[in-house]
């Protein structure tokens, strides 16, 4: 995980704060940024295993040994991953929604040389639409981390996903544009996800009768967001609500056990403003 563009975002506070509380944050961004680098190395071992589609199968195990709750009433949940990434992001996720009774869980590997967010939308929407008449269900929950939330918020938003999709949970994604690792932009799906590019632009154009619930986490160490507002989702149009993690980065969004539960809530349509209005701490 890269800090560096994180710590400047403190600097004008500094002089405001007492040395403990500076002690504080220092410790805070070494936890997040040694908890990053195992995570990479983590995901790197099991990176293999995500490169080919997923086999369908009627229900997830929750593992061996593992206290399963009874199945959950809901429609099935479709998982998106990010930039140069698989469905293998989500083992720890997938296995957390399981023994929490979600058993119909899937995920969507688009490629790595997809070159365009709208081609990988109307790919989901396929993908959607397989889902829904395979299983019965005539909507589908969206978990999409990084990219893969920009690819589904502009399925919902610009395809007419909002029909398919109840409930669309981001973590960490770009939804105003992020302008972090500027060498990056030599991709034409990065330069997609910089702030005022065509696709960036196309969603802040209004969309009356959105019914889709969108619910997105954003972290304030998450050294991908620059700003690291840009997480946030802010369109009149869309009922959305924004949870601030705090204590972790990028890569820990869909691995930490404690937005796991925060995204069991979204999907049980139990979330409210209330007890998350100031954030949720999970380091």
């Amino acid at each position: 995980m890269k800090v560096t563009g994180v710590v400047p975002l403190f600097l004008p506070l500094y002089r405001r704060l007492w040395p403990g509380r500076l002690v504080e944050l220092s410790v805070t961004l070494l936890k997040a940024t040694a908890l990053e680098a195992a995570i990479l190395a983590g995901h790197l071992l099991l990176y293999p295993t995500g490169l080919t589609q997923e086999r369908r199968s009627p229900a997830l195990p929750a593992g061996d040994g593992a206290t399963r709750l009874p199945d959950r009433p809901g429609p099935p949940v479709v998982l998106l991953h990010g930039f140069i990434d698989n469905r293998s992001v989500f083992v720890l996720l997938r296995r957390n929604l399981a023994r929490n009774g979600r058993q119909r869980v899937e995920s969507l590997n688009y490629s790595p040389l997809t070159c365009d967010i709208r081609i990988a939308a109307e790919l989901l929407g396929r993908h959607v639409e397989e889902i829904c008449e395979r299983t019965g269900n005539g909507q589908v929950d969206i978990v999409g981390h990084s990219l893969g939330g920009l690819i589904a918020r502009y399925y919902v938003q610009c395809l007419g996903g909002d029909l398919r999709v109840r409930t669309l949970v981001t973590l960490g994604t770009p939804h105003s544009g992020t302008r972090a690792v500027p060498l990056a932009s030599a991709h034409p799906i990065v330069r997609q996800m910089r702030p005022g590019s065509e696709v960036i632009e196309e969603l802040t154009r209004p969309a009356p009768g959105c019914r889709t619930r969108f619910v997105s986490f954003w972290s304030d160490l998450d050294s991908v967001m620059d700003p690291l507002e840009t997480a946030c989702i802010d369109h009149p149009d869309l009922d959305a609500l924004n949870v601030r993690v705090t204590g972790i980065g990028h890569l820990a969004l869909p691995v930490h056990p404690a937005v796991a539960a925060g995204i069991r809530d979204a999907l049980d349509n139990t979330l409210s403003e209330e007890p998350l209005s100031n954030g949720l701490t999970v380091a």
